[in-house]
């Protein structure tokens, strides 16, 4: 199976290139901010299927940057899914719990209303809608605190932080499912394979690590996984202010996804120690 992948230094789309051979396009291949030449791009490939592993994810950012964040999350997804539906192929595209309010503590359902807080999550919905509209096989994988040994993320800032500092303050109100880049990339290839097979499975799916956890519990794992001797001290979000609001509840309804796809949530304390292995950190 031929494999378009819109990405290539991201964290899932670098996963994605370990796990298969596939066609990565980075920026100098495929412009997000040109969807136009990501809908070409595609015509010119024609593979078997595309996964969309690009996005402006600078969340803070985007709130002075939303026309640019919506270009490349909003109007990009839009243009590869019609691609797509001309071709009569499969799009597999990643988008996001800040669809969501972060309102209550139950696990969002995937038909679940949205109503996201800030400028990323306004772009994001906006794919998600452009992909649906196109009316192509697809499916929309929304997940949560994507993690890596690439790029910036929370492993990687913790790691250094834990070892300059004896105590860090962390948020303990915000509760959601981390989720390996490498368990994304699987549950992508995965699902394009199913859906290649059966375009009736198309639709909104969730895919998230297990169990769901607050930063500061995620950052204490970090630590005894380490061995690295910094306390971790529970703060609320109002004591770290940011430019963009984050959604208080992210847990996310991912029993769809196992009873389509049979793809069940990952336990994110097994993928971050292997995380952990790729870094070459050692247990102390």
């Amino acid at each position: 199976m031929t494999l378009l992948v819109f990405g290539k230094t991201g964290q899932v789309a670098r996963e994605l290139q370990a796990l298969a051979a596939v066609t990565a396009l980075g920026r100098d291949a495929a412009d997000l901010t040109d969807p136009d030449a990501c809908a070409a791009a595609i015509r010119e490939a024609k593979p078997a299927a595309v996964i969309n592993a690009a996005a402006y994810t600078a969340v803070d950012q985007a709130e002075a940057e939303e026309d640019v964040a919506t270009v490349i999350n909003g109007d990009a997804p839009g243009a590869m899914a019609r691609a797509c539906a001309d071709l009569g192929i499969p799009l597999v595209h990643i988008s996001t719990d800040y669809v969501f309010d972060g309102s209550g503590d139950a696990p969002w359902p995937v038909d679940a209303p949205t109503g996201p807080l800030g400028a990323y999550g306004r772009s994001k919905l906006k794919g998600e809608d452009a992909v649906r509209a196109a009316g192509g096989p697809h499916a929309i994988l929304r997940t949560s605190w994507v993690v890596s040994a690439h790029g910036k993320n929370f492993v990687k800032t913790m790691l250094r932080l834990g070892a300059e500092r004896d105590r860090l303050t962390i948020v303990a109100d915000q509760i959601g499912g981390p989720t390996a880049a490498g368990d994304i990339a699987a549950a992508c290839l995965g699902i394009a394979a199913q859906l290649c097979d059966d375009r009736a499975k198309s639709g909104t799916y969730h895919f998230s690590g297990a169990p769901d956890v607050s930063w500061a519990d995620f950052a204490r794992e970090i630590f005894a996984q380490t061995g690295l001797t910094c306390s971790v001290e529970n703060i609320p979000t109002s004591d770290f202010p940011t430019p963009a609001r984050r959604p208080a509840n992210s847990r996310l309804d991912c029993s769809t996804t196992e009873a389509v796809f049979g793809i069940a949530r990952p336990d994110w304390r097994d993928s971050l120690a292997r995380i952990l292995s790729d870094l070459g950190v050692k247990p102390r």
